[in-house]
């Protein structure tokens, strides 16, 4: 340690640029992290937030809720208190009444106000529950954006006018904010007659697929899997960390290689000295944890003070005990990295090395 702290302290300026590169690509592993878990949330906070266990969705739907479309002869006459009728459809919505006219992509969740879900699971941030059949609760992102208590809103072409009366937490769904209303505003909307009653059933308790048996079951792990591009968004995100992961190895490995070339000559002399190999291989794995702490921290540093600047409009999610864990990984795959000049240290031979 006191060897490679030695080192670092001689050679300042090139060490200094080795911390920042691997500073700037753990920064950018951690955004990215960030963001992966930042638009999985939004594709799948709603669902989280009802406490899913278990969904039922048409047969034919492939487990899409918004293609699903239940009808009466489906269910059973009555459902038991943990199950709720969910329809889901997507819709635009416009903000009506001032010279400034809002628009937004939504997902209008229409729910029967008797069951778990309405009673239960809509956590509101600002004003309450709708009590009428022409107010609505809304995601809380939308108050970002402009919307305020009381707004009337249009709903794609619709002419019928509805008051926004609440603002709720985690109301997304699909990477777009949720407008809770009743499934009858659910039917008009979706263009259905009374015959089709939902989207799907939702249950906070895991029912087998004998309850439903005109059903398809999915498990909510599973229906959050079949969201649409929820899995390819992630598979993609999860690639360029990999290989960011993979880069930060090469980086350490080529710097340190580079470097231990450059003090051959010096390590020659060291070993003709007497001083042990395994005292020159410590020293060099040693500043490799050095430098890759280092750039780690400083990562990490700028990670927490990009969190606090962004506005809430950016899906980002920082889960500081994963972040822990990349940055583990990250110091790991650096001291592998420096792994390739310790073989040249283990093969100098101190008569060569001096005679060129």
């Amino acid at each position: 340690m006191f060897l490679a702290l030695k080192e670092i302290k001689h050679a300042k300026f090139r060490y200094a640029l080795i911390t920042v590169m691997i500073m700037m690509i753990s920064y950018l592993v951690f955004i990215l992290m960030g963001m992966m878990l930042g638009l999985a949330n939004e594709n799948k906070a709603a669902i989280n937030s009802w406490g899913t266990s278990t969904v039922f969705l048409n047969k034919n739907a492939n487990g899409n809720l918004s293609a699903s479309m239940l009808t009466k002869d489906q269910l059973p006459s009555r459902l038991n208190k943990h199950e709720a009728l969910v329809g889901q459809v997507p819709v635009v919505v416009t903000r009506v009444g001032s010279q400034h006219k809002l628009k937004e992509n939504a997902q209008v969740i229409g729910l029967d106000r008797q069951q778990f879900i309405a009673k239960e699971k809509i956590a509101l941030t600002a004003g309450h529950q709708a009590k009428e059949t022409h107010q609505v609760v809304v995601d809380e992102g939308l108050r970002a954006k402009g919307y305020r208590l009381g707004d009337r809103i249009r709903l794609n072409s619709s002419q019928q006018k509805y008051q926004i009366v609440g603002f709720a937490k985690d109301a997304k769904l699909n990477v777009a904010p949720v407008i809770y209303t009743t499934l009858t505003s659910w039917q008009q909307l979706k263009g259905v007659n009374n015959r089709v009653v939902a989207s799907g059933v939702v249950t906070d308790r895991t029912e087998p697929a004998s309850r439903f048996d005109q059903l398809s079951r999915y498990t909510a792990a599973t229906f959050i899997q079949k969201l649409p591009g929820y899995t390819a968004q992630n598979n993609t995100f999860t690639f360029m960390i990999a290989f960011l992961m993979v880069i930060s190895l090469v980086i350490i490995a080529v710097f340190l290689y580079i470097l231990t070339m450059q003090k051959m000559n010096n390590y020659a002399v060291l070993r003709a000295q007497g001083i042990p190999a395994k005292h020159l291989v410590g020293a060099t794995l040693a500043q490799a944890v050095i430098l890759m702490l280092a750039g780690v921290i400083g990562g990490i540093i700028f990670t927490w003070i990009t969190q606090l600047v962004l506005p809430t409009t950016v899906p980002i999610l920082m889960n500081w005990p994963i972040i822990a864990g990349i940055s583990l990984v990250l110091i790991i795959l650096g001291m592998l990295g420096a792994l390739l000049p310790v073989r040249m240290i283990l093969k100098i031979d101190p008569v060569k090395a001096l005679n060129n």
